[in-house]
């Protein structure tokens, strides 16, 4: 079944693909397009929680299989794939399922160990509120500002806050339910790191508070050419609270990675 999915696909050259995380959309990417639309084609698209697809149930095999998807009917046989949070979890699965088709990956504030039965729980009460009728509820837009942003974006960028708290505002809660379902009970893909056989970008805010940059350093030690670049002053969204820093580390990672393909 076809998906109503908005993709953002701009420039020439080697495809570079951004995928987003929990609540967000494909505009998480816009500093991203902007900067990189010269030198490279920029595939942006959402995932099925903000497509028609929202009330299905699904897992991150399936958005795996929707990036293909995505690939395919573009003609596109290799890209470079990033994926933040939850994008993330979906490039670790793409990269075991298709790793022909990579030329590197972009890995921004996500992780490779699952989720214990603590932090499962905890994910659930902060989120479980979601699953109800009608558009997302404002105490669960709080708990998600607290988790998506920098302590130096929330006090110093308020308008960045309350653009994307308007924006999940207007979202069906059950579709922010069903996309952390998704990756709720997502798999160790710690011991398949060493089988990535593509250079690696692993960008990490300073600040992020789901995530502590540990997180990051356990991928780069993992993934055999792979690099950690840790974003000052940036959160859980770090290419979006941080954009000049996060575009000149993506720029030099795609100028070093592409130029042995």
């Amino acid at each position: 079944m076809a998906i109503d999915r908005t993709v953002v696909d701009r420039g020439e050259g080697t495809a570079v693909v951004l995928t987003h995380g929990s609540f967000m959309d494909h505009t998480m990417f816009a500093p991203q397009i902007e900067a990189l639309e010269d030198r490279y084609r920029i595939i942006a698209y959402n995932h099925r929680a903000r497509t028609d697809r929202w009330a299905e149930t699904y897992d991150l095999g399936d958005l795996a299989n929707d990036c293909r998807q995505v690939l395919d009917e573009r003609g596109i046989e290799k890209c470079v794939l990033g994926g933040m949070s939850m994008g993330g979890f979906m490039a670790f699965e793409f990269a075991r399922m298709w790793p022909e088709r990579l030329h590197g990956l972009i890995l921004i504030d996500t992780k490779a160990a699952p989720f214990d039965l603590l932090q499962q729980e905890n994910i659930l009460r902060d989120y479980g509120k979601s699953d109800v009728d009608g558009l997302l509820p404002h105490d669960v837009a709080a708990v998600a500002v607290a988790r998506c942003f920098g302590a130096t974006t929330i006090e110093r960028n308020p308008e960045l806050v309350a653009h994307w708290v308007a924006r999940w505002r207007k979202l069906p809660a059950r579709s922010v339910y069903n996309e952390v379902r998704s990756w709720l009970g997502k798999a160790d893909n710690r011991p398949e790191l060493a089988n990535i056989d593509v250079p690696a970008l692993i960008l990490h805010g300073e600040e992020d508070a789901i995530f502590p940059v540990s997180v990051a350093e356990e991928i780069e030690a993992g993934i055999p050419r792979a690099r950690l670049v840790v974003i000052p002053r940036a959160g859980h969204t770090a290419n979006l609270e941080q954009p000049k820093a996060s575009n000149a580390a993506i720029l030099d990672f795609l100028g070093s990675a592409l130029g042995s393909t």
